[in-house]
């Protein structure tokens, strides 16, 4: 990792951040993380100014690294719990800081639900008082285990709110809500996007997730763990179509919420040979209980989408799925230094 890396905060620091002759500055709570990172390439790319604000508890450096020599990006390893404070113009907020992941989300549930509340409580606090604009983005999670499909934006769920997935799940309903207070009481301009499974390159190998979890164990000729008699259902998202949609949804006139996700549906037994397939393993199958509270269906209808942005999902899985072992197999075949970038200390 480039040296200068280290010194990304001091260079430019949170409190001297103005809007530069570029583009826009704008602000990624969760930059460091899986989606947060493809999103902060394209706003650089583009021409803006951004601050990547994470405290890489789930995110990593190394997604970030190849932006370290660029004056138009500063790192500020910071809990969104904590209260925001930045000097100089905002024009733009994406709030995606929250682990995703049940296993990730699991370990201290009262922090996920702190970070989806009082996170979202500090950046709309930021919004206010920049007048910027500010994305949520929420989850297709709170659908809970839905009764009817596909899932369209004004059906309310089934969540269950005493169970290992609550903490997530209310989290981020809760954080809708404040959301649409903070807009009809304060006049913040808000966008929520619910987003639905999402998958690509640099998905952690240990997050527990089901493509991540098919392909690292395929590659290492692991059986792949398939959890209940994998008829349930998820529709996969490549990040590319997620990042274009979360860009249009920013830049629209559209205050309520909007689902982006893949329309296809697959079952886990479905994804599970298609990833044998892809990668040539011999791997078998090896099954367990379905965890509580897993969904058993989850498809997005994505007219407001098509309707209102514009968008819709491209990439289609198996073509998705080939990057993403690419991505993988390049990654497990790293010499061990090369993948503890991550516990090289960041400044503050």
């Amino acid at each position: 990792m480039p040296d200068d890396f280290m010194n990304l905060t001091a260079r430019f620091p949170a409190d001297d951040f103005t809007n530069g002759p570029c583009g826009r500055s704008v602000l990624v709570a969760g930059g460091a993380g899986f989606v947060g990172s493809h999103l902060i390439d394209r706003l650089i790319a583009r021409g803006d100014r951004v601050i990547c604000l994470d405290n890489l508890s789930t995110g990593r450096l190394a997604n970030v690294a190849r932006h370290a020599g660029n004056e138009r990006f500063t790192l500020i390893r910071q809990d969104v719990c904590d209260p925001i404070l930045i000097a100089g113009a905002v024009d733009e907020i994406f709030n995606l800081a929250c682990p995703a992941s049940p296993p990730k989300y699991q370990i201290d549930p009262v922090h996920t639900f702190k970070t989806s509340v009082l996170g979202a409580m500090n950046l709309l606090e930021l919004a206010r008082l920049k007048r910027a604009r500010i994305l949520q983005a929420s989850t297709s999670e709170v659908y809970g285990d839905p009764e009817i499909t596909p899932q369209p934006e004004g059906y309310r769920g089934a969540v269950n709110t005493f169970g290992p997935r609550a903490c997530y799940d209310e989290g981020k309903r809760a954080a809708e809500t404040l959301f649409h207070d903070y807009h009809l009481q304060h006049g913040v301009d808000i966008r929520v996007a619910r987003i639905f499974n999402t998958y690509g390159p640099r998905m952690a190998a240990d997050d527990g997730r089901v493509v991540s979890n098919f392909v690292t164990q395929a590659l290492a000729g692991r059986n792949l763990t398939l959890h209940g008699d994998g008829s349930q259902t998820r529709s996969f998202c490549y990040v590319d179509d997620l990042v274009d949609g979360l860009l249009r949804l920013m830049q629209a006139d559209v205050t309520v919420p909007v689902n982006l996700g893949n329309g296809d549906e697959f079952t886990m037994n479905a994804l599970a040979e298609l990833v044998l397939g892809l990668t040539g393993s011999s791997s078998g199958i090896t099954r367990k209980p379905l965890p509580k509270d897993d969904p058993r269906q989850r498809r997005p209808d994505t007219t407001r989408a098509r309707d209102l942005l514009g968008w819709q999902a491209k990439v289609p899985l198996a073509e998705g799925l080939a990057r993403t072992i690419a991505h993988f197999a390049a990654e497990m075949a790293l010499a061990t230094p090369a993948r503890t970038k991550e516990n090289i200390p960041c400044a503050t």
